[in-house]
C-alpha cells in the first residue's frame, strides 16, 4: 500500500507527530522518492517545493525524526508519521513548529519535552547552559543539587508556602530529569515502572513497632 501519488499531482501532504505525546511537530510534502527514502532509511524525507529538491530531515542540524509509525487516510492522500524527535522539529529552535496560538489549548507532554530538551543539550551543547554544567561535572554534582533541591522542597511545604512549594517543586523535578538522563534512564522508564506499581493494591509496607515479635 501506498499513498496516491498521481491524484496529488506527485506531492502528499505529510502531518509529523511525536510517537510519545502526539504533538503535531510539523507538516511538510512528500513525493514518491522520499516516501520510498523513508521506508528504505527509517527516517523522515520530504520534498522542499521552496528549493525543488528532496532533503533528509535533520541532514543539516542534526534533528533527525526517526520513524516509529507510518499511516494512510482512507483516501490515500495524507500521511501522518509518528517519529521520535531528535531536538527541535522547527527551523526556529521550536521543538513544534506549530507555536502561534489562535484558541490556546495546552495539549503538550512538557516531561517528555523537557527530557528531549536536555538529551539535545548533551549532544548539541550549548555556551554557559546550565543544563551543560551539570551533565559535565557529573553524577556527584547532579547528585548534590537534587539532594538541595528536595530539601528546599521540604522546607516551603513546612511553611506552608504554595508558591514556593511549586518552584521548589519544579527545580527539583529538573533536576531529577538531568540526573535520569546522565543515568541513561528515560520518562518512559519511570512512567512504565509507576504503571506497574499501580496494577499492584494492599502493597503497603508493614512496619512492626516495638513490642511486636
Amino acid at each position: 500500500m501506498k499513498p496516491d501519488f498521481e491524484k496529488m499531482n506527485g506531492l502528499v501532504p505529510a502531518v509529523v507527530q511525536d510517537v510519545k505525546t502526539k504533538q503535531v511537530l510539523m507538516l511538510a510534502y512528500v513525493n514518491e522518492e522520499a516516501y520510498e527514502k523513508m521506508l528504505e532509511t527509517g527516517d523522515t524525507w520530504f520534498y522542499s517545493r521552496s528549493r525543488n529538491k528532496l532533503w533528509h530531515k535533520g541532514e543539516e542540524s542534526g534533528h533527525f525524526q526517526h520513524i516509529k509509525g507510518l499511516y494512510l487516510d482512507c483516501d490515500l492522500d495524507t500521511i501522518v508519521i509518528y517519529v521520535e524527535q531528535v531536538g527541535a522539529a522547527c527551523h526556529t529552535g521550536s521543538y513544534s513548529c506549530f507555536f502561534n496560538e489562535v484558541i490556546p489549548y495546552d495539549n503538550s507532554d512538557f516531561a517528555h519535552e523537557l527530557y528531549d530538551l536536555i538529551e539535545d543539550r548533551k549532544v548539541h551543547p550549548v555556551e554557559k547552559s546550565y543544563t551543560n554544567y551539570l551533565l559535565n561535572e557529573g553524577i556527584d554534582k547532579i547528585c548534590k543539587k537534587v539532594g538541595e533541591e528536595a530539601t528546599e522542597t521540604v522546607i516551603a511545604a513546612k511553611n506552608s508556602s504554595k508558591e514556593d512549594l511549586i518552584g521548589e517543586i519544579g527545580d527539583l523535578y529538573y533536576h531529577v530529569l538531568v540526573l535520569m538522563n546522565a543515568y541513561g534512564l528515560t520518562v518512559d522508564d519511570v512512567l512504565d515502572k509507576l504503571k506497574e506499581r499501580h496494577k499492584v493494591t494492599g502493597n503497603k509496607k508493614v512496619f512492626h513497632t516495638r513490642g511486636e515479635i
